[in-house]
């Protein structure tokens, strides 16, 4: 008889292996944290480059999918006077009843001007203003914050007229005179409805101490847009004298409206490197106020500027044909180059009498300007710049408005020597 122990011991040591317990590898917690604090890195490392790389491409892809619309470039033109209404034009409001047998007749019933007429003409005038007013007119507020004596902050607010020259199809464009809002922290535009929307300045120029600013299209409410828009601009040549005018805007401090005009067109502002005609008015204004001046159609023929008048108490403007260029390069966004010196045309007489070459005549340099710097002296004869001839001091600024600051452009001047004047070329870099 066999004997089965030893495979049965065989047996129970199998079971025995089999219920032996497997202990699991001890847990190394210093390098869990380890792979977790690396993994999480590497995921903020890589959320930070894809945010990136997405605020970068974004607006790459937007412009090339949706390309945005470039403002269209504003460029102001003047219209004549020759439909200028007349005084007399404004008071038929009735046919007559009276039946006339020649011309002569008509016209004398025409001009046959009673109480009730002036009445007439001046609620005509008014309406006139006010249309103008209400759809290219606004009140600019530029606020500045300052502390008193206690250290406590207030708020100062200055208050100037501004006038709608332009729109670009994204902005709208505002004329102002900078001396009220050159400290502003801020800047508002009122519109006629008394709705405010926030602006920005968009160009000056230092020399007319006039500006520009912009107010986005799509702050503007829709109602407002409708009923608002550019100026008409007229013609500020020496024909405007006795032509009767309306001071709109602030020209006594306040919102005013005058009637009265044009007394005298044949003085000049000279201002660096421009001569702007000065057109006075029997209006009487105060100084540091702003406004405009339209004829009896509506269209501007002056822009009334702070310290202007030779006396407080007159009423003068700035004519708005020597401003069109300044104006339009500002509300291009552009920069006014300048080379630092006055001057005036030479008069016929003296370039017959004294052999003086026409051109623009230096009468002085602005002190550590580009002129001075370059060698330009009081008394040369402009006559080229970059190879265009220069036969007045209009010449002259219009060859210089086409110039970008921070060129070098050439200058041929005549410079009188011992016997006659002799030609120069210099080379002038401009500044802004």
């Amino acid at each position: 008889m066999e004997d089965n122990r030893p495979n049965q011991d065989l047996t129970n040591q199998d079971i025995e292996f089999i219920k032996e317990k497997v202990k699991e590898r001890p847990l190394n917690r210093r390098k869990l944290f380890k792979k977790t604090l690396l993994t999480a890195s590497m995921a903020a490392i890589f959320g930070l480059i894809a945010c990136v790389t997405f605020l970068v491409l974004e607006p790459v892809f937007s412009n090339l999918l949706y390309p945005e619309e470039e403002p269209q470039q504003v460029e102001l033109k003047e219209e004549n006077i020759e439909d200028e209404m007349r005084p007399e034009d404004m008071i038929l409001e009735e046919e007559t009843e009276t039946e006339t047998t020649t011309e002569l007749q008509t016209v004398v019933e025409k001009v046959a001007l009673e109480i009730g007429d002036y009445q007439k003409l001046y609620r005509n005038m008014y309406a006139v203003a006010k249309t103008f007013a209400d759809h290219s007119m606004v009140t600019v507020t530029g606020v500045v914050s300052d502390v008193d004596w206690f250290d406590n902050t207030y708020e100062n607010q200055g208050q100037t007229a501004g006038l709608i020259v332009a729109d670009n199809g994204k902005e709208l464009l505002i004329l102002v005179d900078d001396a009220a809002i050159r400290q502003a922290e801020e800047l508002e535009v009122s519109f006629y409805s008394g709705r405010s929307v926030s602006a920005s300045l968009k160009g000056k120029d230092e020399e007319t101490g006039l500006a520009i600013l912009s107010v986005a299209l799509e702050d503007i409410p829709e109602d407002i847009r409708k009923n608002v828009g550019s100026a008409t601009m007229g013609s500020s040549g020496s024909s405007v004298q006795a032509v009767p005018v309306i001071a709109i805007g602030r020209p006594q401090g306040a919102e005013t409206i005058i009637f009265g005009m044009v007394t005298s067109a044949d003085y000049y502002q000279n201002l660096t490197d421009h001569n702007v005609r000065l057109l006075k008015t029997d209006m009487t204004g105060l100084q540091g106020t702003g406004g405009v001046l339209i004829n009896l159609s509506g269209k501007v023929l002056g822009i009334v500027h702070a310290g202007e008048a030779e006396s407080s108490d007159v009423l003068s403007a700035y004519g708005i044909s020597d401003l069109l260029t300044t104006v339009g390069k500002l509300s291009n966004g552009q920069k006014i180059a300048h080379m630092g010196i006055t001057g005036t045309d030479v008069p016929d007489e003296i370039h017959l009498e004294k052999h003086v070459p026409v051109g623009a005549y230096v009468t002085g340099i602005i002190m550590d300007s580009p002129a001075m710097k370059a060698g330009i002296q009081s008394g040369d004869v402009i006559v080229g710049m970059e190879g265009e001839e220069i036969t007045s001091f209009a010449d002259y600024h219009a060859a210089l408005l086409s110039c970008e600051p921070d060129t070098t452009v050439t200058v041929t001047v005549m410079r009188q020597g011992q016997e006659e004047y002799q030609e120069m070329e210099i080379e002038v870099l401009l500044q802004e």
